[in-house]
């Protein structure tokens, strides 16, 4: 029998097919964050027993729409732009655990399928979008320049229907990009059971954290946001009440593992 290698599917003879490669897997970008309250009750409809609501402000979302370049540590991707560059757009909410508060993504739609592979290993629900935000530039008139008055836009879609659409301001620098997306994750990693009958043969609550982060400028401002409906998605259902602030920070972070909190095994057979 052949020995097969590589992080995620395919595994194959040398590993190189893999639609991941191992970690560690190191990210550089832009993200805009826009965060408001909603309904609380719409986020609890979204947290899985054990978790609950946040003592404070549970009904704080952050939607983020995110510019990543990434790779692995041989950098060769770097090379090879396809395989780095990619865009996202997530929603986070706050939550507890065993009387600790985490930040949860509760919606995510990424471009390209790698980050998508590499995501679902976390435990982020990734699924395929189309994904646009304006971008900064330094010459010329064909975008804004980080400081004040730079005004930015944000789009997305999903399935040829539009998700959600932004714009955001730069009204002054900042000392944070704020609150909601500062806590370790905590995400569940489910696979329903071959025999489709309502079980699962993965069931993981996991927390993680990056390393070696590096922040860049940030500015906080002024933002609109709208949210659409869809017959796929279910975004809609958490439609802001109140805006919060925006942000638009350069991050860089590296990631290397998590740890299992809870894992539900199968019934042996």
């Amino acid at each position: 029998m052949a020995e097969v290698h590589g992080f995620m599917f395919p595994r194959s003879a040398t590993g190189r097919s893999s639609l991941v490669p191992n970690p560690p897997w190191h990210y550089s970008g832009a993200l805009m964050t826009l965060e408001y309250r909603t309904d609380p009750a719409a986020v609890a409809e979204l947290l899985p027993d054990p978790l609950e609501l946040a003592d404070e402000d549970p009904g704080a979302i952050a939607m983020i729409w995110a510019d990543w370049q990434s790779c692995s540590d041989s950098f060769e991707e770097l090379l090879d732009p396809m395989r780095s560059q990619y865009m996202e757009v997530f929603m986070v909410a706050r939550c507890k655990y065993k009387g600790e508060h985490y930040s949860r993504c509760i919606n995510i739609w990424v471009d390209r399928d790698y980050a998508m592979g590499r995501g679902n290993h976390q435990g982020y629900p990734k699924k395929m979008g189309s994904c646009f935000m304006t971008r900064p530039v330094t010459v010329g008139k064909a975008g804004p320049r980080l400081e004040v008055g730079g005004k930015f836009g944000a789009t997305l879609a999903a399935y040829d229907r539009r998700l959600a659409e932004a714009t955001f301001t730069i009204t002054d620098e900042s000392d944070h990009a704020g609150f909601v997306n500062a806590l370790p994750m905590i995400h569940n990693r489910w696979m329903p059971a071959i025999e489709s009958d309502g079980s699962d043969s993965l069931d993981e609550l996991v927390t993680m954290g990056g390393y070696d982060a590096e922040i860049g400028r940030t500015f906080v401002g002024d933002f609109d946001l709208s949210l659409f409906e869809s017959p796929t998605e279910e975004l809609d259902r958490l439609q802001p009440q109140e805006l919060i602030a925006g942000y638009y920070r350069e991050v860089g972070v590296s990631w290397n593992g998590g740890t299992t909190l809870e894992r539900n095994l199968p019934p042996a057979i």
